[in-house]
């Protein structure tokens, strides 16, 4: 009896790299941002991809003979910790994972897997993680909540993702054991990739000679060079801000004067520590979140991260290439879930299955 997957809300697809890299193949995905989809198809030409609204898709007839899990990641934004003006009922976004399980009664998959930012359970003082409880007792499945962060999985970033996980018949798994190497650190992650500067928009470029690490040389997989060394273009005061602030600093440290146009300082929503962070070498990332929000910057270079840098700090190897402006490739990078988090789930299900 074979076993297969359908994603919804696919994005760029890092839930799909994940479980592929766990032997899952994946039939469908279901996206409706453009970039996103191409970017999902040009990475994973074996996957039937529908890119439209999803409550406008009927879903597709279940696989004769052949274990389902259903998965995906409804839209996180409005359950992020750092988005405080739309993290209510009130968002639209908000209900989507409606949708997923309208999927999951009419599907019946032998597991469900939703996955979504640790700030959902903290929404409307847990309202929405109680809702998605009551769906999968109303289908009659047993679940349990994973909370898992990917540092732990080979992952270079300090990021805690949440994994529902339900299965139609059987127990569920305990929580995927977390490696026992040391974590990965920035400077393992991509200090082989090119010198770049602000604005840059080469696309394809070779490595730095030298050594890299073993993390480095898992993400090359032989290549000799690779896309995705793009990188934002800034004004003359930002790359004077950038000057100020050393490894593990943040906009704190820019001199007051180079920060007037910040009208809201004041304001404690706004003292986020992610603004003007710089990354560390011999420490594993921050999360990467939204470029403009947060503007990550470069432990060495007076500059942000480039898409190709972001993604390593995702996981994704660097034969995944992203498709849009770079806005839409850097938005994809931050939304999506890093590849070795999510191969680390689907290895522990099919293990079980």
């Amino acid at each position: 009896m074979g076993i297969y997957g359908i994603d919804l809300f696919a994005g760029a697809g890092g839930l799909s790299l994940g479980a592929r890299l766990a032997g899952l193949p994946i039939a469908h995905a279901i996206e409706n941002n453009e970039a996103a989809a191409a970017t999902y198809r040009l990475n994973h030409p074996e996957t039937n991809v529908v890119e439209s609204n999803i409550s406008l898709i009927e879903p597709p007839p279940k696989k004769r003979g052949s274990k389902l899990i259903l998965f995906g990641g409804p839209p996180c934004q409005g359950f992020s910790t750092s988005n405080q003006k739309t993290r209510n009922l009130d968002n639209p976004q908000n209900w989507l994972f409606k949708e997923f399980f309208r999927f999951a009664r009419a599907l019946k998959p032998d597991w469900i897997v939703l996955e979504n930012v640790k700030g959902l359970r903290e929404t409307a003082q847990g309202y929405f993680e109680q809702q998605i409880h009551k769906q999968f007792e109303r289908l009659d499945y047993a679940f349990e909540l994973w909370a898992l962060g990917a540092i732990d999985y080979g992952v270079p970033q300090k990021r805690i993702r949440l994994f529902f996980i339900g299965r139609r018949r059987g127990d569920i798994p305990q929580i995927p054991n977390p490696l026992s190497s040391r974590p990965v650190t920035v400077k393992q992650a991509i200090s082989d990739l090119p010198e770049l500067s602000p604005g840059a928009k080469i696309d394809e470029l070779a490595y730095r000679d030298g050594t890299c690490s073993d993390y480095a040389r898992s993400m090359r997989q032989h290549l000799k060079k690779c896309t995705g060394h793009l990188v934002t273009t800034n004004n003359k005061l930002v790359l004077r801000r950038y000057r100020h602030i050393p490894q593990g600093g943040n906009w704190c440290d820019i001199p007051p004067r180079l920060m007037s146009n910040y009208t809201n300082l004041s304001d404690e929503r706004s003292r986020h520590t992610g603004i003007y962070r710089r990354l560390v070498w011999d420490e594993p990332s921050v999360v990467i979140a939204n470029f403009r929000k947060n503007m990550l910057v470069h432990p060495q270079q007076h500059r942000g991260l480039s898409v190709r840098e972001a993604a390593r700090l995702q996981s994704f190897p660097d034969n995944y290439r992203f498709a849009g402006s770079i806005g839409f490739q850097q938005q994809q990078v931050s939304n999506a879930v890093p590849p070795l988090l999510a191969k680390a789930v689907f290895s522990q299900l099919i293990a079980y299955s």
